[in-house]
């Protein structure tokens, strides 16, 4: 079907964790598709059971591409992949699942380089499970930069007030701070500038963090990580015209943000990121993927195994990544 409305993929994660339910749960809502035209990447067995759980009382209706698609209210369209078992227990880690969940954002991936979709909204995997299955990567961030050829990338963080890109993401601590260097954090201070000024920034205000408590103050902490690893790319960018500011306090720097000094915090690891997302709220965050040739949002949340199968998730975070899907999407022409 020809629409001028953005063909958004979702892909249905693990489909042991909540992915079947918040997608059933957000395609249960009519201004979805008056915004957008969103089809499933899954399995429809599990949908339909994802339905019944939830309530919602939907066709569940096969395709074997966008192209076949209507995009109406009260038919949930889905490829079906046909790679789980009918019975796949729900809170339960599994092979299975594990390489589905991979299947399915290849598959959207493939659709996405054709032309055919304008972006991909991932429902959550499992890392335990996607090992099992075969595929050894930390998370779908990984997965879609092996599968595009994709260098430079980043792991952004988008939430009410406040914007967080990572310098480096699922890695241990030590191996974080050993990976950074100038020539990272530079790319990822450009990255930022670029995807907020896609976004409509004129003049995008970009705060970086320290890596040490108090951004090391003056050598006080750490082993001058600041000045050897941060300080440079900061000065590199600056005289590229790009308004940025640090290494500073990553204490205090997400509370300025959130008042409203800054667009954009650059964190150094996972948890210095992560954590003051999460503490506005785990349905108020959507993960995006910035330096793909393909646009990709998701949910901020895990499987949550312990409530799968249970009807009871929040599909918040899910629509808030759709709409951001939308948002971030290319217009299409008629």
């Amino acid at each position: 079907m020809l629409t001028n409305k953005p063909i958004i993929g979702i892909t249905m994660g693990d489909a042991a964790g909540v992915g079947p339910e918040i997608i059933m749960k957000a395609l249960n809502d009519e201004k979805i598709y008056e915004a957008c035209a969103p089809f499933v990447i899954g399995d429809k067995n599990m949908l339909e059971r994802a339905g019944e759980i939830v309530g919602n009382d939907a066709q569940i209706k096969q395709i074997s591409s966008p192209e076949e698609a209507e995009y109406q209210f009260g038919v949930v369209e889905v490829v079906d992949l046909k790679l789980l078992p009918k019975d796949l227990p729900f809170g339960q880690i599994s092979a299975d699942a594990g390489n589905a969940a991979f299947r399915y954002l290849e598959r959207a991936i493939e659709l996405a380089n054709e032309g055919k979709i304008d972006a991909i909204c991932t429902a959550p995997l499992n890392k335990e499970a996607l090992h099992k299955g075969g595929h050894i990567f930390p998370g779908h961030t990984e997965i879609l930069a092996e599968l595009t050829n994709t260098e430079d990338y980043s792991m952004m963080l988008s939430a009410p007030n406040l914007k967080v890109i990572h310098v480096t993401t699922h890695v241990g601590i030590i191996d974080a701070v050993n990976q950074i260097n100038p020539a990272r954090v530079y790319k990822v201070i450009k990255l930022a500038h670029d995807t907020l000024r896609k976004a409509g920034y004129e003049e995008p205000r970009i705060c970086v963090c320290g890596i040490n408590p108090h951004a090391g103050e003056n050598g006080l902490f750490g082993n001058g990580e600041e000045e050897e690893k941060i300080i440079p790319a900061v000065a590199q960018a600056q005289t590229e015209g790009i308004k940025v500011e640090g290494p500073l306090p990553a204490d205090t720097l997400f509370f300025r943000t959130v008042r409203g000094d800054f667009d954009i915090v650059v964190a150094m690891y996972h948890d210095q990121g992560h954590a003051p997302v999460k503490v506005l709220g785990l349905e108020a965050g959507v993960n995006i993927t910035v330096g793909l040739p393909i646009i990709r949002t998701s949910v901020d949340h895990g499987t949550a195994f312990d409530i799968a199968g249970k009807g009871i998730v929040d599909e918040l975070s899910l629509k808030e990544a759709i709409r951001q899907a939308i948002e971030l999407a290319p217009k299409r022409q008629m």
